[in-house]
C-alpha cells in the first residue's frame, strides 16, 4: 500500500529501537526490584557491588532522554503519522484507514506526543506492526 508520509521510516526505525532499548530497560529493573547488593568488605574499607545499576540507570535515563527527545522534535506531521502509524499497529485501524487514522492523530493532539506513546509498554511492537501494515 502506497502511503505518503512526513515522517521517513528510517526516523521510525529509529524511534522503534530507542522504544525497544528503553523498554528491556525497564524490564531488567523490574525484574530485578530496583535493589542492588552491596556487600561491605572490612580489610579494604571498599564496597562491593554485586550488581552496581547506577551505571545501568543512567543509560536507561539518558536513552529515555533520547527518545523524548526525538519524538519531541517532529513536527505537528511527522508526529501525526507516527501516532497513526502506532494505532495501525495496535490494530485500532486498517492500513487502508491510514488517512483516517491520521487526522484522528491530529484532531486528538492534546498533549506531547512524547508523553502518549512513551507510556505505550509495546510501542515498539506497535510501531513495528504498522509499519507492516503499511509494507514499509
Amino acid at each position: 500500500m502506497a502511503v505518503d508520509l512526513s515522517i521517513s521510516p528510517e526516523t521510525i526505525r529509529l524511534v522503534i529501537d530507542k522504544a525497544r532499548t528503553v523498554s528491556a530497560e525497564m524490564t531488567d529493573t523490574f525484574e530485578d526490584g530496583g535493589e542492588h547488593d552491596t556487600e561491605f568488605d572490612p580489610d579494604t574499607l571498599e564496597r562491593s557491588h554485586a550488581h552496581d545499576g547506577l551505571e545501568e540507570e543512567e543509560e536507561a535515563n539518558l536513552t529515555e532522554e533520547e527518545l523524548k527527545e526525538l519524538i519531541d522534535d517532529l513536527n505537528v506531521d511527522e508526529a501525526a503519522d507516527l501516532v497513526a502509524i502506532t494505532w495501525l499497529g495496535r490494530g485500532d485501524f486498517e492500513a487502508a484507514e491510514f488517512d483516517q487514522a491520521r487526522r484522528e492523530a491530529q484532531d486528538r493532539a492534546e498533549g506531547p506526543t512524547a508523553a502518549y506513546l512513551m507510556a505505550m509498554p509495546l510501542l515498539a511492537e506497535h510501531l513495528e506492526a504498522g509499519l507492516d501494515a503499511l509494507e514499509l
